[in-house]
Order: C-alpha cells, then sequence, then structure tokens
C-alpha cells in the first residue's frame, strides 16, 4: 500500500508539473535576464531591417533603455517610418521573469511623398493606460504576457513640404487588451500570438485643405480577438515580401469581430453624404507563405443606411452573409500553382422606396436575394507577384504574367426575383493552341446550367416596361438554342460542352 501511495504521489506531481508547462508555455526552471530580453528585441527588430538605437543603463537589477528610436527605410516607395520611446525599464522580477514597463506616450513618424513629390510627414502618437508586460522563458523560448485597460492611437501632426497642416482629428482606442505571445527561436523565428480586446472604437473629423471636404465618422466593435503563427526569417528586411518568403516567411493568423456599428457623414460643394452601418460580427483571415497568398473575410447580418442630397428618400440595404475569399500563388514557379476565389451575398433586401423606383406595382417578388460563386484551378505565375520591381518590369514589357491550366466552377447561385440560376464545370486549358479561340488557350470541359422561373421573370420584365418585346422573343430563342425543358416548371437546363477538337456543344448539338 505505501508503494502504491507513492506511486500516486510520483504521477499526480507528474502530472501538475506538466499541466503548468502546457498553460505558461515555458518551462518553470526557465530564467531570462533584462539583458536577455533587450538582445532578443534588437535582434528581432534588426532582423526586419530596422535600425534599433538607445542608450543602456543599470539600476540595481533592472536595465534602462532611453531614448530608442527604431526606423525602417522603403526605398522602392520612397518612405520611411519610425518610433521613439523615451524610456523602457526592464525589471528582474527576482523569479527569472521580467516586466518591461512602457512610457504613456510613444510617437510614431512616417515620412513619404504625394504625388507631387513633395515630403509628407505625419506624427502619431500611441498612448497607453495600465500597460503591462511580463517576459518568462529562456532567450530561446520566450513568452510575452501583455495587457493594458486601454490603448489609443492619435493622428499628433501632418506636415507637407514643411508646411503644418489643419486637417481634423482622428484616433482609435482599444480598451481592454490582454494576450500572449511566444517566440521560440531555430532555423525561423516561430511566434504564436493570441489576444483579445474590447471595445475598440474611432473617432474621425477631418477637412481636406485644398478641396475643403468635411468627412466625420465614429464607430467600433464591441470586441476583436486574434490568434495566429508566423515563421519569420532571422535576418530579412520587412520592405521586401518577396524576398522574406523565399526565406521561409509564413503567416496564418485570423482576426474575430462582434458586433459593430458606425456612423459616417461627408460633405464636399454643397454635396452631403450621411448614413449608419450595422453588423453582428464578423471574421478576417490571413495566410501568407512562399506557396500562397490567402484573404478571408466576412461580415454577417450587416446593415447600411444612407441619405444624399442627390436622393429624396433614404436608402436602405441589408444582407445575412457578406464573404470574399481569394487565394493566389505569389512566387514564380515551372509547375503551375493553386489559385481559388469565391464570393458571397447572401439573402440581400433593400427598402420598398427603392423597389418603387423600377417596379411601383410590386409585379417582381421582394424575395432576399443570392449571389454566390466558387471558383478554383492552377495556373504559372512568371514573375514573384510581391517584387515591386518585377512587377512594374512585367506590366512595362507587355508580357503575359501568368498562364491558366485549369478552372474549375465549384458552384455558381445567382437567386433574385423569383427566379433563380444554378451551375458548375470544369475546364483545362491547352497553351500550345492559341489559334483555335483567337489567342486564348484552347479550352476542353463542360459547364452545366440550370434555371428555373426564367421565362415567368421575363414576361414581368416586359409588361414593367423594362425589357421590348422584340428583345424578350431574342432571348427566348437563345435560351432554346442552348438550353432545354428540365423536369420541373419553368425549368431550363443546359451542358456547353467545348471538346478536344475545338468544337461548342449544347446539349450535344455542335453551335461552333
Amino acid at each position: 500500500m505505501k508503494g502504491f501511495v507513492m506511486t500516486v504521489r510520483r504521477t499526480l506531481a507528474t502530472s501538475v508539473v506538466a499541466l503548468s508547462i502546457s498553460m505558461t508555455g515555458a518551462p518553470l526552471w526557465a530564467e531570462v535576464s533584462p539583458q536577455q530580453v533587450w538582445d532578443d528585441w534588437q535582434t528581432y527588430f534588426e532582423g526586419l531591417g530596422y535600425q534599433v538605437e538607445a542608450s543602456e543603463s543599470q539600476s540595481g537589477s533592472d536595465l534602462v533603455i532611453s531614448d530608442m528610436t527604431m526606423s525602417i527605410d522603403v526605398p522602392e516607395e520612397g518612405a520611411s517610418a519610425g518610433m521613439t520611446i523615451s524610456e523602457l525599464v526592464l525589471a528582474d522580477n527576482g523569479d527569472g521573469t521580467v516586466t518591461v514597463s512602457f512610457p504613456a506616450s510613444m510617437p510614431l513618424r512616417m515620412t513619404g511623398r504625394d504625388d507631387e513629390g513633395q515630403e509628407v510627414q505625419t506624427v502619431l502618437d500611441l498612448t497607453s493606460e495600465g500597460l503591462v508586460m511580463t517576459v518568462a522563458g529562456d532567450p530561446d523560448d520566450l513568452t510575452y504576457s501583455y495587457a493594458a485597460a486601454r490603448l489609443t492611437m492619435a493622428l499628433d501632426e501632418i506636415v507637407a513640404n514643411g508646411d503644418l497642416l489643419e486637417i481634423g482629428d482622428a484616433s482609435m482606442t482599444v480598451a481592454n487588451l490582454a494576450g500572449t505571445t511566444r517566440m521560440t527561436m531555430g532555423a525561423l523565428r516561430d511566434t504564436t500570438q493570441d489576444f483579445t480586446a474590447g471595445p475598440v472604437t474611432y473617432d474621425l473629423d477631418v477637412t481636406d485643405p485644398e478641396a475643403g471636404g468635411r468627412m466625420v465618422a465614429k464607430g467600433g466593435y464591441e470586441s476583436i480577438g486574434f490568434k495566429g503563427d508566423a515563421k519569420i526569417p532571422l535576418e530579412a528586411s520587412g520592405s521586401d515580401m518577396a524576398a522574406m518568403l523565399k526565406d521561409g516567411f509564413a503567416l496564418d493568423g485570423g482576426f474575430t469581430f462582434a458586433a459593430g456599428s458606425s456612423e459616417f457623414s461627408f460633405e464636399e460643394d454643397g454635396q452631403t453624404l450621411e448614413g449608419s452601418t450595422s453588423s453582428r460580427g464578423g471574421a478576417l483571415d490571413v495566410d501568407m507563405s512562399g506557396e500562397r497568398l490567402h484573404y478571408g473575410g466576412k461580415a454577417e447580418g450587416m446593415q447600411i443606411n444612407m441619405q444624399t442630397s442627390d436622393l429624396p428618400f433614404p436608402v436602405e440595404f441589408s444582407t445575412e452573409t457578406f464573404g470574399l475569399d481569394l487565394m493566389f500563388p505569389v512566387l514564380e514557379s515551372e509547375e503551375a500553382q493553386d489559385f481559388a476565389a469565391s464570393f458571397t451575398l447572401s439573402d440581400f433586401t433593400m427598402s420598398e422606396m427603392i423597389w418603387s423606383m423600377f417596379d411601383p406595382a410590386q409585379q417582381l417578388p421582394r424575395d432576399p436575394a443570392t449571389i454566390a460563386f466558387d471558383l478554383a484551378g492552377k495556373a504559372r505565375l512568371f514573375f514573384d507577384l510581391l517584387d515591386p520591381e518585377q512587377a512594374q518590369a512585367m506590366g512595362e514589357s507587355g508580357t503575359t504574367p501568368a498562364e491558366l491550366e485549369t478552372l474549375a466552377l465549384n458552384a455558381l447561385t445567382v437567386r433574385l426575383a423569383g427566379a433563380e440560376l444554378t451551375g458548375e464545370g470544369d475546364f483545362t486549358f491547352d497553351n500550345t493552341d492559341l489559334e483555335t479561340f483567337d489567342g486564348m488557350p484552347a479550352p476542353t470541359g463542360a459547364l452545366d446550367l440550370r434555371l428555373v422561373g426564367g421565362n415567368a421573370l421575363l414576361d414581368k420584365l416586359v409588361a414593367m416596361g423594362l425589357v421590348p418585346q422584340d428583345q424578350a422573343s431574342g432571348m427566348r430563342m437563345m435560351m432554346g438554342l442552348f438550353a432545354r425543358p428540365g423536369g420541373g416548371e419553368d425549368e431550363l437546363v443546359s451542358t456547353i460542352e467545348i471538346n478536344e477538337e475545338g468544337h461548342v456543344l449544347a446539349n450535344g448539338q455542335r453551335i461552333q
């Protein structure tokens, strides 16, 4: 029995230690000093191409960093950016961890040139309340835990060609920020980040000093969150993204947004536009590597209300889901690479006032509309997409930037005014044959389409006077040529095929 009790105790102790390690993200026995934290920061930012300058001094066991500046040049854009931090205190907590204290204000300066080549300097001020950061682990495996009651980024000034511009105010505030960042060192610097914040608000009141137009906007989200991973080369220039991707840079992360709203107004030359927006929430995802660049975003329960001096009534729209997803290759390759695109606008509705402009007799159904498609394929890219010099050279040469190999329509839905069109198809392209289709690579494949309610919709458009009778007759002839009756009422189906001989067939009948 005594041996059994000892075994249980050892098992429980081991379990507690393992759980503690998994929760902290770093070994409990690891220690890090203020100097090691500061050295890692310098290595990290200098590896990204920043120039870091500062004065170091000791205050007991604490390290004080004074007059710190970080700056980076973007030569191809004729721009630069930099941040100034008056004092950082890296305090040794005596338990192997370090607490970093920041000043209440940290200016951020950005310099560039306008369309006329004049230098423009923008100064933003980052202020914080209750910002605390603790660093734990060892130099090759550091976990940063941070929190702030409030962070505010505000426009301080804009100077153009030496003249101070009075344009107004702009600011964004993030409340209740809390998160962790873990950095581990290897062939690449692996970073894992997770944070939440909210509410997030912004205020904008700016006037164009030349045209005189004024824009006022305010809004925000109840909360936001982010989770993501990044792999960063140990030595890379942050301004040369193509080079960073070749060296192994990768980013995979996503933001989530809770309910949000905004109000805005714009005035110029006696014309006005004002309105509001709201949504239940949404998301934004980014995935970038040497293999692909992927952007995806969506908003749920979105509503838009606008009033303009050009119209005597308000304009109101709403949609259940608005989403866009894009994925494409970024680096030149002899092999075909995947690309994809999808779009969703579901359950779209508009106010009766807008309907009444072209359908006062209410002949068209007011059912919510949906437009959605999903495309995917493979293509060969002939230049590095994110390399500005290669992109410019490709544009000036007039050569083809990419070569399409396959294209698939995975899904198509258009549901509007009582009619619905759906479809799917798949094609391959012969890039050695540019003659059969007048310079376009010869496709081979088929597209299947189904239309329900098309004739009824056409009849209503004729009755409303939106489509002349002779044009409607021509449309019916075209539908008869390309489609055949389906199994349901007012249903048409069609298969458009392009064979290897370059023949175009509709439902088995050659039309070209």
